[in-house]
């Protein structure tokens, strides 16, 4: 592995001028590496990310990605990382025309890390440098106490699914309002839920603070609250009480049991801490990588492909560009192709908003022809898909802008499968085209962890109580016993989840017309105690 040389690397500064000339926007120092396929293999384990730590399922899946090259041969394109500043690898067999448009994809990908705000919390956090001081840190553990170490680990990468990402992310997004902690509570807390004022009742007192502050400035909250406690006198006795018994909850199960476990809380034990905080911020970075795979690659290729096509330096290759692009952004009859999906939803987009499509107008239009030739010619395309690339993760971009147009535009649809008995093979069929069954295979196919919520009232006698919220998807029982077997030891004490089991009855065509199972619900309470897992049904 080492750097791209000079020749390359001026061509990649000439395709940042024309990036930011397109209205992208990066920062300016990146680091390009010219890596073999064999480099690429020992790099993906670890997220391309070289100073990770070690641990041995790393070591694991370098194998089993050997085995599956010498079976299957490829050459990845590019890797781009989300660090500061960013690091991006190319093949080292890569020609000089293609890395022009690998170039212009891999600014893509930077102008969405940097700018998306979803990736709000790792815009000023150099992850390369931290992993390297975290790296070190598990080297030293690991010379101290050995296997332990690992098993620690492997503990808390059971459950770094569950962190709080979304908490943490609040933190950098929520801008200061210039309200106190006071008239927080008095319009997040006491009307909603002491008062339970109707819906017409809380518009007014926002109304009513706004006007105080209009008119009085700084002292608008002082002269508010003197108006408030005429109507409601108990106000200042409630905050007073709130005040002095809050304390915020732990975001995850990983924070929770690093701050309340009273195994880890020994002083023999409290370099475990250490680990599952390596864990967890490592987990938290990574997070809206998967939450925007559909967007990051869909814009990529959109500049890729736009900025290619202008730039005159790659003359004479149109033909071979056309191909290799057509590899990567074709759209598959059956299945997803995060590229092709997301490229086109940024081109529908553009266009849609180039032409109005996006108003109250043309929302009332009903006529297929008349929704068909409205143009309001606004010239805010471009722009409109800047924003959606600012505020818009994958489940937002497909449940707003996957409609019936688009599904219609691009002739998709959802493929059944079904066997045919007297060929005894499996038939892909058109299911469905409608908006919606298309938007739900989406969704199925998005990152969805499950929802586990910590409830002190029900842990009694030391026990640990888990509460999984069912969402229609139960967890993989495959994967419990480990799991919680390894939550018991972090925790030092018994530990309890209350979950839902599926029991799936297939039926006939008959009974309900179209042969789908029926899925009924039971609510069971795993525990596991001095490392026995038992089940019982609640």
């Amino acid at each position: 592995m080492q750097l791209i040389d000079q020749k390359t690397k001026r061509i990649m500064e000439g395709c940042k001028e024309r990036a930011r000339e397109a209205g992208l926007s990066f920062e300016d120092e990146s680091l390009e590496y010219v890596v073999s396929n064999r480099d690429m293999i020992e790099l993906m384990p670890k997220n391309m990310i070289p100073t990770l730590y070690d641990y041995w399922v790393h070591d694991v899946e370098v194998l089993r990605e050997k085995g599956k090259y010498e079976l299957y041969p490829s050459n990845p394109y590019e890797t781009v990382i989300n660090t500061r500043p960013a690091i991006s690898f190319y093949n080292d067999n890569n020609p000089d025309w293609l890395n022009v448009m690998i170039f212009y994809h891999v600014i893509g990908h930077i102008d969405f890390f940097q700018n998306n705000l979803y990736f709000r919390h790792t815009w000023e956090y150099d992850l390369t440098g931290q992993a390297l001081a975290d790296k070190r840190l598990i080297a030293r553990l690991r010379s101290e106490y050995g296997r332990w170490v690992d098993y620690v680990i492997e503990f808390a990468r059971g459950i770094d699914n569950l962190v709080g990402y979304h908490a943490e992310l609040a933190r950098f997004n929520r801008t200061d309002n210039g309200c106190s902690k006071r008239i927080n509570y008095y319009f997040d807390y006491f009307l909603q839920t002491i008062k339970q004022v109707s819906t017409s009742d809380y518009v007014k007192q926002v109304e009513l603070f706004n006007d105080y502050i209009k008119q009085h400035g700084k002292l608008g909250e002082k002269a508010f609250f003197a108006d408030v406690l005429k109507k409601y006198p108990e106000f200042d006795a409630s905050f007073e009480k709130y005040r002095q018994s809050y304390t915020p909850d732990s975001p995850d199960l990983l924070q929770f049991l690093t701050d309340h476990s009273p195994f880890l809380n020994k002083d023999e034990n409290k370099w475990m801490k250490s680990v599952l905080q390596i864990v967890r911020t490592t987990s938290i970075y990574f997070q809206p990588q998967i939450r925007t795979k559909i967007m990051n690659e869909g814009w990529a290729s959109y500049w890729h492909e736009n900025l290619f096509l202008q730039d005159d330096r790659i003359k004479g290759h149109e033909v071979a560009f056309a191909r290799v692009n057509a590899a990567v952004t074709a759209m598959p009859r059956v299945g997803l192709n995060p590229y092709a999906l997301g490229m086109r939803l940024f081109y529908d987009l553009e266009e849609m908003a180039e032409r109005g499509c996006y108003s109250y107008d043309f929302r009332r239009l009903n006529d297929v022809e008349q929704r068909q030739q409205f143009d309001r010619k606004t010239g805010q395309g471009r722009d409109f898909i800047f924003n959606v690339r600012e505020n818009f993760c994958d489940f937002t971009f497909i449940n707003s802008f996957v409609d019936q147009d688009f599904i219609d535009n691009n002739k998709l649809f959802v493929a059944g499968r079904r066997l045919n008995k007297e060929r005894m093979v499996w038939e892909y069929y058109v299911r469905s085209r409608k908006a919606e069954d298309y938007r739900q295979m989406l969704f199925a196919s998005l990152y969805h962890p499950p929802v586990i919520r910590i409830e002190p009232e029900k842990s009694t006698d030391g026990t640990l109580y888990l509460n999984h919220c069912l969402e229609g998807k139960p967890l993989v029982n495959e994967y419990i016993t480990n799991t919680m077997l390894g939550i018991e030891y972090l925790w030092g004490s018994p530990v309890q989840l209350e979950t839902s089991e599926a029991e799936v009855r297939a039926v006939s065509e008959t009974e309900t017309g179209d042969g789908a199972p029926q899925v009924s619900w039971t609510r069971v309470l795993y525990t596991m105690k001095d490392r026995q897992f038992s089940r019982e049904v609640l």
